[in-house]
């Protein structure tokens, strides 16, 4: 027994002295925010191993590994990997997945969601089984991209696929079903589930023709109650106040916009969003692309995104969960430094604009154990920036690295 202790001893120090392992990975002498709600580190590293951060503290008590890949982030500021909750798999270099080359899918996957800092992504409307195909190819490495979380297809009631969608889905040969009972949604979210879907989608309101459609309070809470019991949160689309109320009445978890159209958010809706613990993504970049595409003109764009703003600014000082979202891949529109323009006009501070980037949406989805922050354990998904967020918000989109699991999946040319 005391030989074998002996000799395990003497393997153990063996081992100490040799070489780093060829994953490991050095940020050093970064202004690092390790979450928004703790002061930064100012000239501090972190150290990564096997896809985990294995220490962050400052520069000076911290030994790099030898051999270990060195980032000089000296001038540069990292944070927690960015999450960006209302996304779209639809563009069209990413459909129809298995007849298009890895290589592609990653330049589409860079431009519109790795380039901005992007390391987990909230897909809130797709076809799943394309979404899974892409997850898969991203998870065998053979793709760099974020993880991707999906809802697959949206749940819209009889006679309510939206008509901005009718085209683009008949274009490009992708069939949505209508629901046309309870049963039927209900056997729905079941298969989803089954299928690999992370949450639910409802349409709580359709934009027609002739007018908007409102999906019936009962079937919502008949798609959601299902959902729920197998543990997926719904996100709500939401054109107007009664999409909001059966948003309200079926225990919708995420509204997926403003409604910047209809009106300011009197207070006691707002209050009443909180009380039930309702999750927004303000997708206020979508209405200037909106508006822009209707030729509205520049006072009334200005108006309505103020408006949006405004109901933002009563949500978030109301204490509501503000996740970020930018509705990319329905809109073309990938820079999120306007989005984060209005954020502030909506007197978010940078701080709370980081949550709603990191440690919001790792709360809301269930990742807090390792997601969101950076510490010793946790994922190593990490953002590198060019500028200081609390110098200015537009920072937050000047990447200069995005690192995902320990791999670096973007650089700035």
């Amino acid at each position: 027994m005391r030989l074998r202790l002996t000799f395990l001893l003497l393997a153990l120090a063996f081992f100490a002295t040799l070489p780093s392992h060829a994953s490991d990975l050095a940020l050093v002498g970064a202004k690092i925010y390790v979450s928004p709600t703790e002061p930064p580190i100012e000239n501090g590293t972190i150290l990564v191993r096997g896809g985990h951060i294995l220490s962050v503290g400052p520069t000076a008590s911290t030994k790099v590994p030898h051999g270990a890949t060195v980032i000089d982030c000296k001038g540069l500021v990292v944070t927690a990997g960015f999450w960006n909750s209302h996304v779209h798999i639809l563009l069209p270099g990413l459909l129809h997945a298995e007849n298009v080359s890895s290589e592609q899918i990653t330049s589409q996957l860079q431009q519109m969601l790795t380039r901005w800092g992007f390391t987990t992504v909230f897909d809130i409307a797709s076809t799943l089984h394309n979404t899974n195909l892409i997850r898969h190819r991203i998870q065998s490495g053979e793709v760099k991209g974020p993880r991707i979380l999906t809802v697959g297809e949206p749940f819209w009631m009889k006679g309510g696929t939206p008509i901005y969608v009718k085209a683009f889905l008949e274009s490009n040969h992708i069939s949505i079903p209508e629901v046309e009972s309870k049963d039927q949604a209900t056997q729905r979210v079941r298969q989803q589930v089954h299928d690999g879907a992370d949450g639910i989608k409802i349409f709580a309101n359709s934009i027609e023709s002739d007018g908007i459609l409102t999906m019936p309070a009962d079937l919502a809470k008949v798609i959601a109650d299902e959902a729920h019991s197998a543990g997926r949160p719904v996100f709500a689309h939401v054109s107007n106040k009664q999409g909001i109320e059966v948003a309200l009445q079926s225990g919708v978890d995420v509204l997926a916009h403003t409604t910047p159209f209809d009106g300011p958010w009197s207070a006691s809706l707002v209050q009443r969003l909180v009380t039930a613990h309702m999750a927004l993504t303000p997708t206020l970049t979508l209405w200037d692309v909106e508006s822009q595409k209707e030729k509205v003109s520049p006072d009334d764009i200005e108006k309505g995104m103020s408006l949006a703003a405004e109901q933002l600014r009563a949500f978030n000082q109301a204490g509501g969960q503000v996740l970020f979202g930018t509705d990319v891949g329905y809109i073309e529109q990938a820079d999120t430094t306007e989005e984060f323009k209005w954020m502030s006009r909506a007197e978010m501070s940078y701080q709370q604009i980081l949550a709603s980037l990191t440690t919001n949406p790792a709360q809301r989805f269930g990742y807090t154990a390792h997601s969101g922050r950076i510490a010793k354990g946790m994922d190593a998904d990490l953002v590198v920036l060019d500028a200081d967020p609390a110098q200015s918000t537009s920072a937050f989109s000047k990447v200069r690295y995005t690192i995902r699991s320990g791999q670096v999946i973007y650089t700035e040319k």
